[in-house]
């Protein structure tokens, strides 16, 4: 982390300087903004979060609870969304307070005891090398809070405004309106009930659930089918002799299925019970099922183990269902070129079971993709078009996780059988286990893989880095940093901050031929009239605010010596033109695999990875296609 760039300013360095440019926090929600962001919800603080980084975009949103969340209902966190919590500066605080999950067991009916079950397989939760990051488990209502310190410590001071209900969204079509969504929301706190407030938007994104206003008032429908099954969670502080209690834990009995959660604080514990099978037409509400029923039933599934329960936080019933829109903003089918104005994001445009913990991730993974298409088409940076992308990248990605839920929930409300040729229906636990140990990555948040558009390039060079795949999340390695030593990962310096990564990798070469490689992808970068850096930053900016280049060379970090680096990677920055030491790295030469071998990287050629603001690889590239790149940015970038 980087600070006292503008001068030296004693604190807190997490807490930002407010920019004269932030708006104080009122009591009425403002009658003009930029984005109004409906919904306090994972996806909803996500994209406050990195819109506050922009104090030049005025962001507002609004919530129809009457305060932050104090109980949450999704827990699971994926190596992923951890890696988008590094972006975001909070990941060490999740990392202290939340529980690790590393294991995963999977008990059976027991074959001697078919009333009992018994333990038949334990697995390692996530590959290794799938992420520097474990899967944890933590309270929503913590992530939540994280959040909303992260901005209101933003250079823009920004907090929600609270007891707002959405009423209805209008879209002026003409071109000529400056801020062509109007919004009315009713007050439901008590000082201010029944009172209207409006708000003229340039964009609206809903994040406001499965019942969502904004997902209404553009006329989308979430679209899908329910698998008719019952389901209860609960959390609990409970006294068991269940060996595995401390697990994730995937439980087939004779009498149902269950699956335990560990959760944060060592006592806690999540459990997911299978309840009664619904009729065609039923909704799970008709049962009455009470939380007596769910620990009878949990306490059922576990015997011979005994579950004494002695707290329940938190506890509901639900039922698994798989339901998704066609397009996520206000585009009709054949629009032409219309402009979306108003998106939709989370549960409002896609639901499914809990049971792959992606709820909230996935959730999150949405408003992150829209989050800096919207920032650099309000700050002049791209063409509105570029707004198109975010329903083509992230509707597909949905129905891919629809699909595998789906059959995921399915196996898992499924009676297990004996795994015997002929022998009793339903799923055999050691398929169940399989499938588990398959679809690793896709429950790890890693299945995402976007498609070639306006923002990934196609595969023709992906040879030179078989370890980066285009469309897929910037995969981080092990580093060692040139000017100082310091281990660290190479992912870490992509922040939630709106700018592009340009990852060069050195040829074998590189550090003795100046015009070559990196050297000449530098020369082209600060002197070419075609250079992105050139087109794309404007006058008085630091020559990295668009584009950060950091440059990785092959050799140890005592092999190199950091004055003969070229003068765009030691640029000078900030009002006192002081100089960034933090853009060369080496391989981590101490600690295994050097990050050339880990990532498949050409070790003749070298390679040039760029890495969108939201930590996708869009284009793979080499050194010396200095066309190439500069025309992919021009492509969707506006010239300075």
């Amino acid at each position: 982390m980087q600070f006292h760039l503008n001068g030296f300013r004693p604190g807190d360095p997490h807490v930002a300087e407010a920019s004269p440019q932030a708006s104080p926090h009122g009591d009425a929600v403002p009658a003009q903004v930029d984005v109004l962001i409906v919904g306090c919800g994972p996806a909803g603080l996500t994209l406050a979060t990195q819109l506050a980084a922009f104090p030049d975009i005025r962001t507002c949103i609004v919530e129809q609870k009457d305060g932050p969340l104090q109980l949450g209902q999704a827990d699971g966190i994926a190596c992923r969304t951890m890696e988008m919590f590094e972006a975001f500066n909070f990941s060490e605080r999740v990392l202290k307070e939340a529980c690790w999950i590393n294991e995963v067991t999977f008990w059976k009916p027991d074959a001697r005891q078919p009333a009992a079950i018994v333990r038949h397989g334990r697995v390692q939760d996530t590959e290794d090398d799938l992420s520097e990051f474990p899967h944890v488990v933590l309270n929503q209502a913590r992530v939540h809070d994280f959040y909303l310190d992260a901005m209101r410590h933003s250079p823009s001071r920004l907090e929600p405004h609270y007891s707002r209900r959405v009423l209805d969204v209008a879209v002026d079509a003409t071109a000529a309106a400056d801020y062509p969504v109007t919004v009315r929301m009713e007050r439901t706190d008590a000082a201010h009930a029944g009172q209207v407030e409006t708000v003229r938007a340039r964009y609206v994104v809903g994040c406001d659930g499965a019942r969502s206003a904004v997902r209404k008032s553009i006329g989308r429908q979430l679209v899908g089918d329910s698998a008719n099954q019952a389901w209860g969670v609960m959390d609990v502080l409970a006294v068991t002799d269940f060996p595995d209690i401390r697990y994730k834990s995937a439980v087939q009995s004779s009498r149902g299925n269950l699956l335990v959660i560990p959760r944060e604080g060592g006592y806690l514990v999540r459990l997911y019970v299978e309840m009664d099978k619904l009729g065609e037409d039923e909704r799970v509400a008709s049962r009455n099922i009470t939380v007596d029923k769910l620990i009878a039933a949990a306490q059922q599934i576990l015997r011979p183990y005994t579950l004494e329960v002695k707290e329940v936080p938190w506890w509901s019933v639900y039922e698994i269902g798989q339901r998704i829109c066609d397009r996520y903003d206000d585009v009709p089918e054949g629009g032409g070129a219309q402009l979306p104005r108003v998106f939709i994001a989370g549960d409002a445009c896609h639901t499914h079971s809990p049971k792959a913990g992606q709820g909230m991730n996935f959730s999150m993974q949405d408003t992150f993709n829209l989050g800096w298409k919207l920032a650099a088409v309000l700050r002049g940076q791209c063409a509105p078009a570029l707004l198109h992308t975010y329903s083509q990248e992230r509707q597909p990605a949905a129905q891919e996780l629809i699909d595998f839920d789906r059959e995921w929930a399915k196996m898992f409300s499924d009676r297990a059988s004996d795994g015997a040729a002929g022998g009793s229906a339903g799923v055999d636990p050691k398929e169940f286990q399989k499938y588990f140990e398959q679809h690793g990555r896709f429950t790890a948040g890693m299945g995402t893989h976007y498609r070639p558009s306006l923002v990934c390039g196609e595969a023709t060079h992906q040879r030179l880095a078989a370890g980066f795949v285009i469309g897929t999340r910037f995969h981080s390695a092990p580093v060692v940093r040139l000017a100082d030593a310091r281990p660290l990962q190479l992912g870490h310096a992509g922040k939630a901050d709106g700018r592009w990564r340009l990852y060069a990798f050195a040829g074998a070469n590189d550090h003795r031929t100046p015009g070559a490689g990196v050297p000449g992808l530098c020369r082209f970068l600060e002197d070419s009239p075609q250079s992105p850096v050139r087109r794309y930053t404007r006058a008085g900016q630091d020559i990295d605010s668009v584009f950060d280049l950091r440059a990785i060379f092959q050799q140890s970090h005592r092999e190199l010596a950091i004055e003969s680096m070229p003068a765009l990677l030691l640029p000078r920055k900030g009002r006192h033109g002081l100089q960034d030491h933090e853009k060369v790295f080496c391989p981590d030469l101490k600690h295994g695999p050097d990050i050339f071998d880990l990532r498949g990287v050409d070790r003749g050629q070298g390679v040039l990875v760029v890495v969108r603001p939201d930590q996708y690889v869009a284009h793979v590239l080499p050194l010396d296609a200095h066309q190439e790149l500069a025309a992919f940015f021009a492509a969707f970038m506006r010239p300075n």
